[in-house]
């Protein structure tokens, strides 16, 4: 296996980068103030346009998807370096029309979507004329656990009826449309319940109840709770073959996680630096915090853990480029795992080092905390991850003519 960046990454990682400092961190000053001016902290800001058209101009849009036919054609490990620079900056993924859930929804209809849901939905995601939500988590069952959905869609005449409650129905403010996962097939067996359906949000019976308070007040596009009662869609609508939404979801969430990883190593690495920067300046009990042993010990661990992260994540994409999403299930759980606690811990290390000025929303430490603190539940919490993890491994030394009781295998001998 190569790491090494194709000369397609590096030139496209080099213009990423100078427009993140030629346009994106002062407008994202712009942005937040224009939201502040509003008074309405879900107000779409003018600024963003005006980057987006800049980015789609210099030819850096949709840099996630690997089909040429949609977007920039770049493998996963070409984009892995390009989205953790993305992560260094709140609104950047959203000025490249790279951001979640918009870009899973997209993955899934280009490779589930009729020719008329592309037309109607893909086309105008792509131009980042609508945006879309990802209705699945629902309160009254466990979310890491999409074989208890409860929601339900029943066929009547030509339409699907549905009825259920769904909540963290992720970017609904604003949304033209949600893609859905329903029960379509109760008495089904366990992988073959579920359909994913398409839904417009002016749809009668697509209700939002609220914005959800997310370590915080409500803001941006929000997480929504939702409640569907008698919502008619055409049965047109449905993604991809009927009772197929569990395998559809599994082709959405690999991706989709693995781009969580990428931006919480850029998370990570802009703590490490304020932490650095902070410790190179600020003087306390006899010294500066730079040369105090606790605080190096803090920057050496998240030198090192942040790297082991990057390392694996390398991994993880390069095994998905070579032999596809199932067969690099257990890397993307892990690193599912190791990169949500990686920026969790160094960015706490970094407010620490802050101090009082780590916890106040005048640095961006506060909110990657906010972020870091729920990617250990996003796209399936840490557990749920490590039990896969650890049933995957198990069977890798599991064999109907092994004898009963304790066995050690070659790498274990001393």
């Amino acid at each position: 296996m190569d790491f090494e960046l194709s000369p397609k990454s590096k030139e496209y990682l080099s213009r990423v980068t100078k427009f993140m400092e030629d346009y994106v961190y002062d407008g994202e000053k712009t942005y937040r103030q224009q939201i502040e001016d509003s008074g309405d902290p879900h107000h779409s800001p003018a600024v963003m346009k005006e980057l987006q058209d800049k980015a789609r101009g210099e030819g850096l849009w949709n840099l996630f998807l690997p089909d040429p036919a949609y977007g920039a054609g770049l493998t996963n490990l070409e984009y892995t370096p390009l989205c953790e620079v993305m992560g260094r900056s709140k609104i950047a993924p959203r000025v490249f029309n790279c951001s979640a859930p918009d870009t899973g929804n997209m993955e899934i209809l280009a490779e589930f979507g009729s020719d008329e849901q592309k037309e109607k939905w893909l086309k105008p995601l792509l131009n980042a004329e609508i945006r879309s939500c990802f209705s699945m988590t629902e309160p009254g069952v466990a979310g890491s656990d999409p074989t208890l959905f409860q929601t339900r869609a029943d066929i009547i005449g030509d339409e699907y009826v549905i009825n259920g409650h769904k909540w963290f129905t992720s970017g609904v403010h604003g949304a033209a449309v949600a893609i859905v996962m329903v029960v379509t097939n109760a008495d089904g067996e366990t992988h073959r319940r579920a359909s994913m359906i398409l839904v417009p949000t002016d749809t009668k019976g697509f209700n939002l109840k609220r914005l959800i308070p997310f370590m915080g007040p409500p803001e941006g596009s929000g997480h929504g709770e939702i409640l569907y009662e008698d919502c008619r869609v055409p049965v047109s609508y449905r993604l991809g073959d009927e009772h197929s939404g569990f395998a559809i979801a599994q082709a959405r969430l690999g991706p989709g996680r693995i781009h969580h990883c990428m931006r919480s190593i850029g998370q990570a690495e802009m703590a490490l630096e304020m932490l650095c920067k902070r410790a190179n300046t600020r003087y306390s009990h006899g010294s500066y915090l730079a040369d105090k042993g606790i605080i190096q010990d803090w920057i050496a661990q998240s030198r090192m853990e942040i790297d082991q992260a990057r390392l694996m994540l390398f991994y993880a994409a390069w095994k998905m480029d070579k032999y596809g999403k199932k067969e690099a299930r257990q890397e993307i759980a892990m690193i599912k795992v190791i990169a949500a606690n990686c920026v969790l811990k160094v960015v706490d290390r970094a407010i620490q080092v802050l101090g009082a000025l780590g916890v106040t929303d005048d640095t961006p430490l506060a909110a990657l905390y906010r972020n870091g603190r729920a990617q250990r539940l996003v796209d399936g919490a840490d557990e749920v991850h490590k039990m896969k993890i650890a049933q995957r491994e198990l069977r890798r030394w599991k064999s109907a003519s092994e004898p009963e009781g304790p066995q050690i295998s070659p790498a274990g001998m001393v």
